[in-house]
């Protein structure tokens, strides 16, 4: 006989606790499994030495259960070990709960007797083995999903005359009953143990009246005034619900309407226990679901699309999956309701109002379980009842009971949406809602329960549903993220707007708002009131500049109106206070005030045509300056800015001295050295400035001239050497850029009006340094800096003088190319940039930025301008001037930046390329060439003491590469490498040896082919990982074997 699988009377829409028995967990890995599984493995020998450890799992695997329950089932093991077998038991079910491990329980036939009697030499008394009754309970109540009738288990119950043995079925109903009224967590179990063995097929018939008469007996006899009468009540209530919830419906019917009378003469809403008044709501919802048949409500509201990718992806595409929504009356509509359903639904709503959260929690979702089941009549005054919760003469408690009950309706589409328009009001009551209670105010359970309405609703509802209320919804929402005290609400606030925008996609500004206010920001109470809040100020901040310069573009006749005083106010505190502005709205905040400050000084502070107020002009001026050197990067970036945007006559007389506060700016010193912005801005402002006042001969406090010129040129050319990085970066970058723009315009408004004041060291140094820039390795910026340098170099209106190279220039890169590459792909920009390496003027610059490229980190950069540069230098091999050059210019960049990070290991990288692929085979054939002999010192120099890993891997591989130069060079490139096999680092020994067994393979003319064997076997069966004094022995050996000497310790630390 078969346990029947036919659907309880809980309902499809019910959680799927009973799946867990079918499905089980997704079990994870666990890390010290085999520490654990060790443990567990001598608990024996734990136990018998007294030892005991409590162990936090958070992750478990079925054979820790298995070692513990062979422990249970070996007949020879001591009560003693298995009460501590099953506290390891419990702790473990503790971590997912006990549904997830039922089924680890060995549960055939033939365990169902030693687990019942496991069960009944128990003592209910024993304090200390509670785990032990507990796990046994739940054990017993998995045996009981067998499939067979438990009467085939009995034989003969005659053992003799006149004496009858207890059957199976006899005796773990009176083990059930006993345990259901005892004091400890055993009673829980023993609640789990009834429900799976009275909803047995074989043992309902027989068993599930009596059961019912003697729960409904105690219960009446039971008071929850006392503590015994508690804990009766307490075992009986979970039987009971947990029989209605698992038991079908055809069995449970007949009894539902007793057990409904007898709950009510309870008087349990009357009780101060909690968990008596949850179990309650709870029963009461279970007998409920008896009363009404399992069904889906045909009416119910259905979102089409559930997933949240399909649901962006149709509203990026302007679809929506929803059909029309189509009510159809049920075929049951005119089905009687039973009368008990009423006296439910009435007590739900009664516990929607409890004092306690849990019993309003467990009504919501009695109230949404049994909506789901009544026609949509009786189900639409269901929310209306609902609603009445929300009235301002009921308690706080009664508003978050409402609450909870609208989202579980919403969420299971039972609230359609012709009650949206009523729902909604209410909600955003309930958003704001507070209630002062003396000295303190109650309402923060309410306001977060609302924002889980509103969440509940973003998954619940098509788009077109929620239109009408998306503007007052995410107002109210927004609100509450940011101005609610409690932290609680902020983020619920938060999580619920961030649903919406998702599901939604109509909140406005949604993806802005949630860049700043997203749940972690706003957790942080002075970020909500302080920063966040500034999501409606600095809007105001820039609507008002905004204001300010149409004003002033209009002509408003406000000249000598204190209203003048206001804005220049208003524009300095925005330039003083940009640092509190958020990251993203920052630059359009400086743009507005800047502008507006422009339009305002160009309408409001002229005195004369072409003249200026004086005492405006020195305040202006003045406070301008003093802000320059503000210890806040943004006020300077501001105030710099600020300063570019003057109009000419208020610069007028004050022009030194404006460019020396903004030259200081630009200069890096080491206080400010992380303040990239504030130069980049500092730049930007003196090339506007140059452009303001134009260019005019002997006049440096007016314009441009050749008194000022070469002052200006030095500050902007001093910007291109900007690698400042953080930890955004390379931020000199922005310097670098600002500086490469400032420059062109510069040069082109001089060539256009005095090109003699553009002298030839300052062209060439211009050139120079924009094609560095335009061979370097970030793709955005050398594509910017190509269009500089091709700029200049085609100006025509009048050409720019002193050009070097420029017949050669306009060869390499003809007009008609430079709308057709893409300078921002490598591998279009190297092949071109690196032809640039044959002109002597630029062969350093393009040089020391193809070196930074070859050793960056993205692939495509290293690999076009790896072979463009060897594409170069197999087209020079046979020219030794020309190689001679290059090598030249390549040793002088290594010793210009020795010990300069950014270039040394690059360059590093670079020369083992070039080492590996025989670009100077040539200079092996002359032993000791001043090339090698260089490069070697230089090396040397580099390596000494370093700690950087990449460097000193670099090294290696350039070592090994200059082994093939004959000569001292070979012996002192094989002396490095054999200190190097004593390094400090283990890593970097290793490497070593590797890179040295290979090198002996690939110069076979390096060692003597007598000791090349011994040597390689030396450097192959070496542990270099190994303590140093072992592996000193064998580099000396080695030392001996390459004809160098051995390397002496000395006592400075690090030495090899």
């Amino acid at each position: 006989m078969a346990l029947s699988d036919e659907p309880a009377a809980c309902g499809p829409e019910e959680e799927a606790e009973d799946e867990t028995l079918a499905f089980g967990a997704a079990l994870e890995a666990f890390g010290e499994s085999a520490e654990t599984r060790a443990l567990l493995g001598r608990l024996r020998e734990v136990h018998g030495g007294g030892a005991e450890r409590e162990v936090a799992l958070e992750r478990f695997r079925e054979w820790m259960m298995n070692l513990l329950l062979d422990i249970v089932q070996d007949q020879t093991s001591p009560a003693s070990l298995v009460h501590l077998a099953f506290k390891f038991l419990y702790i473990i079910t503790k971590v997912r709960g006990y549904k997830t491990f039922l089924r680890l329980f060995p549960h055939e036939v033939a365990d169902v007797e030693p687990v019942l009697d496991l069960v009944t030499i128990q003592n209910p008394k024993d304090h200390e083995a509670w785990e032990t009754r507990y796990m046994l309970l739940l054990w017993l109540s998995v045996t009981c999903l067998i499939p067979f009738d438990f009467s085939r288990l009995d034989g003969n119950l005659l053992t003799q005359p006149g004496q009858a043995r207890m059957s199976i079925m006899d005796r773990i109903l009176q083990i059930a009953e006993s345990y259901l009224i005892v004091s400890d967590k055993a009673r829980d179990a023993a609640a789990v143990l009834v429900s799976r063995f009275i909803t047995r097929p074989d043992v309902k018939q027989s068993k599930m009246a009596e059961f019912l008469d003697w729960s409904l007996c105690n219960l009446a006899r039971s008071s929850f005034q006392t503590m015994q009468g508690v804990i009766t009540m307490d075992g009986t209530l979970q039987a009971l619900a947990q029989i209605f919830k698992h038991g079908k419906r055809e069995d449970c019917l007949p009894y539902a309407a007793t057990v409904l009378r007898c709950l009510d003469g309870c008087r349990l809403p009357e009780s101060n226990q909690t968990l008596l008044r949850k179990l309650g709501v709870k029963l009461v919802q279970r007998l409920g679901l008896t009363f009404l048949k399992p069904k889906v409500a045909a009416w119910r509201y259905q979102r089409g699309c559930r997933s949240l990718a399909a649901n962006l992806q149709l509203l990026t595409q302007g679809q929506s999956e929803q059909k029309p929504l189509i009510l159809t009356e049920d075929d049951d509509e005119d089905d009687d309701v039973p009368e008990g359903v009423e006296r439910v639904i009435e007590q739900l709503l009664v516990g929607l109002k409890d004092k306690d959260t849990v019993v309003r929690w467990s009504a919501a979702k009695g109230i949404g379980r049994m909506a789901g089941r009544l026609p949509r009549a009786l189900a639409d005054d269901v929310v209306g009842s609902v609603l009445d919760c929300f009235s301002f003469q009921e308690t706080d408690k009664a508003w978050h009971g409402g609450c909870l009950a609208l989202a579980e309706l919403g969420r299971r589409g039972l609230l359609l949406p012709s009650r949206l328009v009523d729902v909604v009001a209410v909600i955003l009551k309930a958003l704001t809602y507070d209630e002062k209670r003396g000295a303190c105010s109650v309402g923060t359970n309410v306001r977060d329960a609302a924002c889980y309405v509103c969440w509940a609703f973003a998954r619940a509802y098509e788009p077109q549903e929620l239109k009408p209320f998306v503007t007052a919804i995410s107002s109210a929402l927004v609100i509450a993220a940011v101005f609610d005290r409690d932290i609680n609400c902020r983020r619920a606030a938060s999580a619920a707007f961030q649903e919406n925008v998702g599901r939604q996609g109509t909140f406005p500004h949604g993806i802005d708002i949630l860049t700043t206010a997203d749940y972690f920001a706003v957790g942080n109470r002075s970020n909500c009131f302080l920063v966040i809040r500034g999501l409606g100020g600095q809007l105001m901040r820039q609507a008002v500049c905004v204001l300010i310069e149409k004003l002033s573009l209009s002509k408003m006749p406000f000249r000598g109106d204190t209203v003048i005083d206001g804005w220049q106010w208003l524009i300095n505190d925005t330039l003083r206070h940009l640092h509190l502005i958020s990251s993203h709205s920052r630059q359009q905040m400086k743009d507005a005030a800047v502008s507006a400050l422009a339009a305002l000084c160009s309408e409001y502070y002229m005195k004369e045509p072409g003249e200026a107020d004086p005492a405006i002009q020195e305040e202006l001026i003045t406070q301008y300056l003093a802000e320059l050197r503000n210890p806040e990067e943004m006020t300077r970036c501001g105030f710099s800015l600020a300063l570019g945007a003057l109009p000419g006559f208020l610069l007028k007389g004050r022009l030194q001295q404006v460019l020396t506060g903004l030259r200081a700016v630009t200069h890096t010193s080491p206080e400010d050295v992380s303040f990239a912005e504030s130069r980049r801005d500092g730049l930007k402002a003196i090339a506007r400035i140059c452009q303001t006042v134009g260019v005019k001969a002997g006049a440096p406090d007016e314009a441009v001239c050749g008194e000022n010129v070469s002052q200006i040129y030095c500050a902007l050319l001093g910007c291109m050497d900007d690698y400042t990085t953080d930890s955004r970066g390379d931020v000199g970058t922005w310097v670098r850029k600002a500086a490469m723009t400032s420059l062109m315009d510069l040069t082109l408004l001089l060539a256009r009006s005095q090109p003699e004041l553009i002298e030839a060291h300052t062209c060439e140094r211009i050139m120079c340094c924009v094609a560095q820039q335009a061979s370097e390795k970030i793709d955005r910026f050398r594509a910017h800096a190509a269009s500089v340098f091709l700029t200049l170099l085609h100006f025509d209106s009048p050409p720019i003088p002193h050009v070097p190279h420029r017949g050669e220039l306009e060869k390499l890169f003809p007009r008609s190319d430079v709308a057709s590459v893409n300078w921002s792909a490598p591998s279009q920009a190297f092949p071109r940039i690196t032809q640039l390496l044959g002109l002597p003027t630029y062969r350093y610059h393009v040089l020391l930025g193809l070196v930074v490229s070859l050793g960056g980190l993205t692939e495509s950069t290293i690999r076009h301008s790896t072979q463009s540069l060897f594409e170069y230098m197999k087209g020079i091999q046979s020219d030794p001037q020309a190689l001679g050059s290059f090598s030249g210019t390549l040793l002088q960049i290594f010793e210009d930046n020795l010990l300069n990070e950014r270039v040394s290991v690059p360059l590093l990288k670079t020369l083992d390329h070039v080492l590996t692929h025989g670009c100077f085979d040539i200079f092996t054939t002359e032993e000791d060439h001043p090339f090698a002999v260089k490069l070697l010192a230089l090396c040397k120099k580099e390596i000494k003491n370093s700690k950087d890993i990449q460097k000193l891997l670099s090294g290696i591989a350039v070592f090994c590469g200059m082994v093939q130069f004959p000569g001292d060079v070979r012996r002192q490139a094989l002396l490095q490498l054999c200190l190097l096999l004593c390094h400090r680092f283990p890593l970097i020994r290793k490497t070593t040896a590797s890179q040295v067994y290979e090198t002996l393979l690939t110069y076979s003319d390096v060692v003597g082919a007598d000791v090349l064997d011994e040597v390689v076997t030396v450097l192959s069966d070496t542990a270099w990982d190994a303590e140093l004094a072992v592996v000193r022995e064998q580099r000396n050996r080695l030392c001996d074997l390459l004809g160098v000497p051995r390397p002496q310790l000395v006592p400075q630390p690090g030495a090899c």
